[in-house]
């Protein structure tokens, strides 16, 4: 494996501690604090719903496989210098980007963030406009990323 491989496993690392994390925030704001030992629960309540805790925490540890997945595909796949630097920058992005658009959707105040305006889930925020432009934008980074994989993937198979 090559420097850039290695450094998306880490930040892949990075990503996924980020949607286990949640997960500690799913579980206080399902039981509504956090048990100090058995049976003794320190009640407070956490920002957030408990389905937006349940989608950073899946989400973020999906994210965090993604990086991982392709740095690995990456090195199977042999690929171009050039084109490891280009999926490099564009999967971390993805993976940082959709931990904000989760963290954002978490502090929003309808729990989710993904629009810029009032929708019909609620009055946006600071905290889902956060969450969604860079998401936003990553999502047709990602969509671009797969593209190139794939085109790799294909040209590769019909040389072999």
């Amino acid at each position: 494996m090559n420097k850039i491989q290695l450094k998306m496993i880490g930040h892949g690392s990075i990503v996924l501690v980020l949607g286990l994390l949640a997960g500690f925030g799913l579980i206080m704001s399902l039981i509504g604090g956090f048990e100090i030992y058995p049976t003794k629960i320190l009640e407070f309540e956490i920002p957030g719903s408990t389905s937006s805790w349940a989608r950073a925490h899946s989400g973020g540890i999906m994210n965090g496989m993604l990086v991982i997945l392709v740095a690995i595909v990456m090195h199977l796949m042999k690929l171009p210098k050039k084109t490891t630097s280009t999926l490099y920058w564009m999967l971390i992005g993805t993976g940082y980007a959709n931990i904000l658009f989760y963290y954002g959707g978490i502090l929003a105040g309808n729990h989710r963030a993904l629009t810029f305006g009032n929708n019909k889930l609620g009055e946006t925020s600071i905290a889902g406009i956060i969450g969604l432009l860079p998401a936003l934008i990553f999502a047709f980074v990602l969509i671009v990323a797969v593209w190139i994989i794939m085109k790799h993937a294909f040209r590769m198979a019909k040389e072999s």
